[in-house]
């Protein structure tokens, strides 16, 4: 049986960011992300199936929770116009899986974010994956802007990223106006950060200061990370929270010189 198991309660916030360009590969250190899964229909709810291998070729048996996850899995379309962010379950011979739904044709790339014990940091792993017939039409990012509306709720970001320097961002969110100050914890914070760039598909994945019971983190209206990214190019930033029992997502482009 090679269900892994937790080594510890938490990683840690700098295990888990990565400032250099990260899922770039498949495999990285002696681990390798195998997908099972290379292509799913469009449109429709589907398993991704995958397997984290270790340096001897075998399923990674003792991973470290990354904020209440074994592992967090992220789906983006190649224009970063997509994107989808889930938890995969273990079976008992390794293989991971989670359903997922792919609204349109087109190339994909998946990221698994894992921190196996005996490397004592977290790895981003990336592989392609394709939906229908992998040949959608590709689209523009929309430009720099200040605010995203999902859902009834205004996120406005100040603060821009810079490359090999980590600068402040705070996403402020409010609804009709005023400000949530209600925010919901979500996999041990209050919010999540992934930022890709858009001419190579390099991954940053941040966690937020402060953490839901730390006596000092408001629930809202501010959400702030301090984040860094490995270079120039258009970046797209996906900020997921939780508010009245719903996760959703604000999405950014941020252009770097």
């Amino acid at each position: 049986m090679n269900t892994p198991h937790h080594h510890d309660a938490h990683a840690h916030h700098g295990q888990h960011e990565q400032h250099g360009p990260a899922g770039l590969d498949s495999s990285q250190d002696g681990y390798t992300l195998a997908l099972e899964t290379v292509a799913l229909p469009a449109g429709t709810d589907s398993d991704l199936r995958f397997r984290l291998l270790g340096t001897d070729g075998r399923p990674v048996a003792d991973l470290t929770p990354i904020h209440d996850k074994l592992v967090h899995l992220i789906v983006v379309r190649r224009d970063l116009t997509r994107y989808v962010h889930v938890h995969p379950a273990v079976a008992d011979d390794g293989t991971w899986s989670v359903r997922v739904r792919l609204p349109e044709a087109g190339a994909y790339r998946v990221f698994a974010d894992f921190a196996p014990a005996a490397l004592g940091r977290t790895l981003t792993l990336g592989a392609d994956l394709g939906a229908g017939d992998g040949d959608g039409p590709a689209r523009e990012l929309p430009g720099p802007a200040p605010a995203f509306a999902v859902d009834g709720r205004e996120v406005t970001l100040t603060g821009e990223p810079a490359a090999g320097e980590r600068r402040r961002l705070e996403f402020a969110v409010a609804r009709d106006g005023r400000p949530v100050t209600d925010l919901q914890p979500y996999l041990a914070a209050y919010g999540h950060l992934v930022a890709l760039r858009l001419e190579d598909l390099a991954y940053v994945h941040v966690h937020p200061d402060g953490s839901p019971g730390d006596g000092t983190t408001e629930p809202g209206p501010v959400v702030a990370f301090h984040a860094q990214v490995p270079g120039p190019g258009t970046y797209r930033l996906f900020l997921d929270f939780k508010h009245e029992d719903a996760v959703r997502t604000a999405e950014f482009t941020a252009v770097v010189k």
